[in-house]
């Protein structure tokens, strides 16, 4: 019998298909998306400094003649091959991830006007994103489905360091915004903040939606997968 605490330990580098709940995984995974988009749209449109993942994806949508989510789109397969090259587990919420966040995130920049020099609505736009953020990255997590390649690439840096989420993260952020900083992306004292609490967003987000993404329930155990016990560290 395999415990609650058990997680993945075979070498298969793609989760499996669950065809008894992929039509609800798929209505859940696209929501946690749709929520993930419009935050990002919000954050740009908030005018005080994007996600760092946004200052880049700017910069490079600006240099490419592009839009934004499309430059998303081509930024997470790019980001892909760094969580394979860990051996982070992903499956088809991963591809979906990929091919969904950047269209919702082109249609909330589409329908949501940008504010500037309002700093009473800038600021509550740009914490609500945060969470909002946070809160999405839970919801499509929690579907066990792969994560999306950010968030795989945070995961695995989480599982091969041992590092928090929140460090995991964090450093990520950082790095990221150097770059599209010094491509003149869209960088402020809103990138900062975002930097400062994404990682502590997403990790209320697993805790409060019970999400432990290296963690397999006894009914989710596959035939051929070996599962062995043992403690996941704290996030």
């Amino acid at each position: 019998m395999v415990s609650s605490g058990s997680i993945y330990k075979g070498d298969l580098m793609f989760k499996p298909i669950r065809w008894k709940t992929f039509v609800r995984d798929l209505i859940v995974i696209e929501i946690g998306l749709g929520m993930f988009g419009i935050a990002i749209a919000i954050l740009i449109r908030a005018n005080l400094g994007t996600s760092a993942w946004a200052v880049l994806e700017v910069a490079l949508a600006k240099i490419l003649h592009i839009t934004p989510g499309t430059m998303t789109v081509i930024m997470g397969f790019v980001v892909l091959s760094g969580a394979l090259i860990l051996r982070e587990r992903i499956g088809w919420g991963t591809l979906a991830n990929i091919l969904s966040i950047g269209p919702w995130e082109d249609l909330a920049l589409w329908l949501i006007p940008p504010v500037k020099d309002n700093l009473p609505v800038q600021i509550p736009m740009l914490l609500f994103a945060i969470g909002m953020m946070g809160l999405a990255s839970a919801i499509y997590i929690g579907v066990d489905a792969g994560a999306g390649p950010r968030d795989s690439l945070m995961l695995a840096i989480k599982r091969t360091t041992g590092w928090s989420i929140r460090a995991a993260r964090g450093a990520i952020e950082v790095t990221v915004v150097a770059v599209g900083w010094l491509l003149g992306g869209p960088a402020g004292i809103g990138t900062l903040v975002f930097a400062l609490l994404i990682g502590t967003a997403v990790q209320l987000g697993f805790k409060l939606l019970k999400v432990d993404p290296h963690r397999v329930p006894p009914e989710k155990a596959g035939e051929g997968e070996v599962v062995e016990q043992e403690k996941v560290a704290d996030m």
